[in-house]
């Protein structure tokens, strides 16, 4: 999740910065460099699945969290990964401003508690890191430094399919945060449906997801409107999205009444199989 900044004066060393910094530009190598390899690889031949890789890689004017409220504020990167066998998924979800100053790394671990053709439930926690800007007083001289925050969240999320097109579900997120300083204790419910599939011409398809959802933040609280449009074209790997979030109500300091961004995605499928040994005859 993404908190709202707060600026507030600390000693917190300048070295932390660095190696910070140093990590995020690290793995983000390694994810282009992942989800290249896997986008080119080819499948082996045989139909028993045992493991899939997907994802997008984006970039877009303004990154949101998962919290519509909370986001950057400024161009950034986005990078959805997913890990998948069976019910079990891993999927890093690392949202990095352009600039590299502020950003947050979730790593989820999901299970799907029901997989039916209907209905789903699935369940996740991840530890996460957020990288937000603040201020420090060193020896009488102030400077806006880059400060990681350390939280845990958890989420429970049905979800019930009416027609291959269209679902509608819930969503419900609690959040920790494991410092004395920045947001403790949050919870997130949203109402939300899906109509995907709809025609733009022969070729081109898009996708509608409006949500209603209500935040409350230690203790404040507010509620929000939310929807996403994704427009795709056929065998095109790349999407454009664009999301608007909406105050109805709120209490929540630093809130905005309006939030929109605008994303242009890369979006990849890998699926990994297991080559079955093969019998000899006698």
């Amino acid at each position: 999740m993404l908190p709202l900044a707060r600026k507030r004066q600390s000693n917190f060393p300048y070295f932390l910065r660095q190696r910070y910094t140093k990590s995020l530009v690290a793995l983000i190598v390694i994810m282009l460099v992942i989800a290249c390899n896997s986008s080119f690889a080819q499948l082996p031949d045989s139909t028993q699945k045992e493991m899939k890789f997907s994802g997008s890689i984006g970039i877009t004017n303004n990154a949101f969290s998962i919290i519509p409220l909370f986001s950057l504020n400024s161009p950034s990167a986005v990078f959805l990964l997913s890990w998948r066998k069976n019910r079990f998924s891993i999927e890093p979800d690392i949202r990095l401003s352009l600039d590299g100053k502020k950003g947050n790394m979730l790593f989820w671990f999901r299970y799907r508690l029901i997989d039916k053709q209907k209905f789903s439930l699935r369940v996740g926690t991840h530890p996460a890191y957020n990288f937000a800007l603040r201020e420090v007083t060193e020896n009488g001289v102030t400077s806006e430094i880059t400060q990681a925050r350390r939280f845990i969240a958890s989420e429970v999320v049905p979800n019930y399919q009416i027609t291959p097109n269209w679902s509608v579900g819930m969503y419900y997120l609690q959040g920790n945060g494991l410092q004395k300083d920045g947001p403790r204790l949050s919870h997130f419910v949203t109402l939300n449906t899906s109509i995907s599939n709809i025609k733009l011409g022969p070729n081109f398809r898009f996708q509608f997801v409006p949500e209603v959802y209500y935040l409350n933040l230690d203790g404040d609280a507010g509620t929000y409107f939310t929807t996403t449009g994704i427009l795709s074209r056929k065998k095109v790997p790349f999407t454009l999205q664009s999301t608007i979030n909406q105050t109805f109500s709120s209490t929540i300091p630093g809130n905005k009444e309006f939030l929109w961004n605008v994303t242009l995605s890369y979006n990849f499928s890998q699926d990994f199989v297991r080559k079955q040994p093969a019998v000899l005859l006698p």
